[in-house]
Order: C-alpha cells, then sequence, then structure tokens
C-alpha cells in the first residue's frame, strides 16, 4: 500500500473499516467476549479506538455515541436483543487470555 497516496490510503481503511462494521453487525451472534478471546479486542474496543482517534485530532466524539455507530444502534439496545450471558467456560477462556497478556507485557 505503500505506493498509494495518502489519501486514497485513508480512504481504502475507512471503507474496509466500515466493511468490518458491516460483517459485526451481520454476525451478532458473535459476541464480545468471544472477539477479545480470539482477537483481543471487541465492540467496545473500536468505540474506544474512535474516541481516541478524534481526540487525537480535536473533533468532538462521545463514547455512546462512538459505541451507537459501532453497534448500529444504542448499546443498551443491542446488549439487550444480542448480547448473552458469558458461559463458564468463556470466562475460563477469557481469564486464561488476559493472564498471558499480563505474562507477555511483564516479560
Amino acid at each position: 500500500m505503500q505506493h498509494l497516496d495518502e489519501t486514497t490510503r485513508t480512504e481504502l481503511e475507512a471503507a474496509a473499516f466500515r466493511r468490518l462494521l458491516d460483517h459485526l453487525d451481520a454476525h451478532k451472534e458473535v459476541q464480545n467476549i468471544d472477539l477479545m478471546i480470539l482477537a483481543d479486542f471487541c465492540r467496545n474496543c473500536l468505540s474506544k479506538w474512535l474516541v481516541a482517534a478524534a481526540e487525537e485530532r480535536g473533533a468532538e466524539l462521545d463514547y455512546e455515541s462512538a459505541r451507537e455507530y459501532v453497534y448500529g444502534m444504542p448499546y443498551a439496545e443491542w446488549k439487550a436483543q444480542y448480547q448473552k450471558e458469558a458461559t463458564p467456560e468463556q470466562q475460563a477462556a477469557f481469564a486464561t487470555r488476559q493472564a498471558r497478556k499480563q505474562e507477555s507485557d511483564n516479560a
């Protein structure tokens, strides 16, 4: 992608991000804890990254607005409709992932 000018690269990255959001929206069965276990990020992380990017550029974007954008609806509504209680297996896998992450951070 080094051969692309910055504007084109930014447009491609933005298009890929929008496609990622569309993909996550089409797969609401994928729970945030599953994403955290497998990829160490979730929809809430994407929201936080958007807020951080806005802050870096001097733009105002609050966390709830960013979450509504990422989730495609208010977070409370998404949570009520689609979020399931994490199973003991998911909680254990997440704890293992976090412990490994902590170990690598301390190494």
